[in-house]
């Protein structure tokens, strides 16, 4: 019996770009030649798109240049600023003023220091709003906690052949209605000699549970229909094919749509082989045990205790 995936078959140290990366892969590299960029124009994507450090990271920069910025006319206007003297005070009154703080120390002493002061107040005021907007957008964007195998499988189902890919919803509550779809995405020759990347679809035996809260077994017969059918390893690996998952549902505790994705190349797919089961029936509930989630065997019968499977 095979226990880990990677004990019966390890997958290359060689990087290929791919379409959803994964485990540090490398994505697609797309390089847009004659397109008008819109980088000042489409801000708020690019920072909802940004990781949370980046995203951080920037604000932060923003926040020190505004303070340095204001800093400098303070200090260019050092008289006017009562008990301020070092281009450090100047800094910390900015500081103050950015944040309607206002301990009372320093304090503006002319007309043209409260005209800058009021500038930068109200600059405050909108970059605060602006950032609190942004910061709130992307803590509240509905995403999945899915956990997809680490490998696919090949194996009877039925007495058919079928590619198999496990997945399950990680967090302790429901996915309602939760579609999932599989493709193709590979290399292809046409009649007229032209080589295309093209997605093709891999229809599912079920693509829609009413209700996700266990774990899902895709299974995609590799018949006549199939675009899989009669391809080996060597042939998908040729063609640099990416079998890509998609999943789409309603959290019932966020009351939104959810969307996870995986892929899995040719050197991910195992063949003759089957999941572990992770379901058993216990007291009267399910036990689910993530221990052996990305495990396989070579028996297709399930141990005595675990019969349990939803697919």
């Amino acid at each position: 019996m095979l226990h880990l995936y990677h004990k019966q078959k390890q997958v290359p140290q060689r990087v290929r770009p791919r379409l959803v990366p994964r485990d540090g892969r490398l994505r697609f590299k797309v390089v847009r030649i004659g397109i008008q960029r819109f980088i000042f124009r489409d801000l708020y994507a690019q920072y909802l798109a940004m990781p949370w450090w980046a995203l951080l990271l920037v604000v932060l920069i923003f926040y020190l240049m505004s303070n340095l910025l204001f800093a400098g006319i303070y200090y260019l206007n050092r008289p006017d600023i009562d008990n301020a003297h070092s281009f450090m005070d100047m800094f910390f009154f900015s500081v103050q003023t950015m944040a309607t703080i206002g301990y009372g120390k320093m304090t503006p002493a002319s007309f043209a220091a409260n005209l800058i002061v009021a500038a930068e107040a109200f600059w405050g005021f909108a970059y605060f709003a602006l950032v609190t907007g942004l910061m709130f957008a992307k803590f509240s964007r509905p995403t999945a906690r899915v956990l997809f195998s680490k490998v696919a499988v090949i194996s009877d189902f039925e007495g058919v052949p079928h590619l198999k890919i496990r997945l399950a919803n990680q967090r302790n509550n429901r996915i309602s209605d939760a579609t999932a779809n599989l493709y193709l995405f590979s290399n292809t020759i046409t009649k007229e000699g032209y080589t295309m990347r093209r997605f093709l679809d891999l229809a599912l035996v079920r693509s829609h549970l009413p209700l996700l809260q266990l774990t899902w077994t895709l299974l995609h017969p590799l018949d006549e229909n199939s675009p899989l059918y009669g391809l080996s390893a060597e042939q998908l690996e040729a063609a640099e094919s990416e079998i890509i998952v998609s999943l789409v549902g309603l959290d019932e505790t966020l009351s939104q749509t959810i969307q996870a994705r995986h892929s899995y190349i040719a050197e991910e797919i195992i063949h003759d082989a089957f999941f572990e089961d992770v379901l058993t029936r216990k007291d009267g509930g399910v036990e689910v045990n993530y221990n052996l989630f990305h495990s396989v065997r070579r028996s297709a019968a399930p141990s005595s205790e675990n019969k349990t499977a939803i697919g």
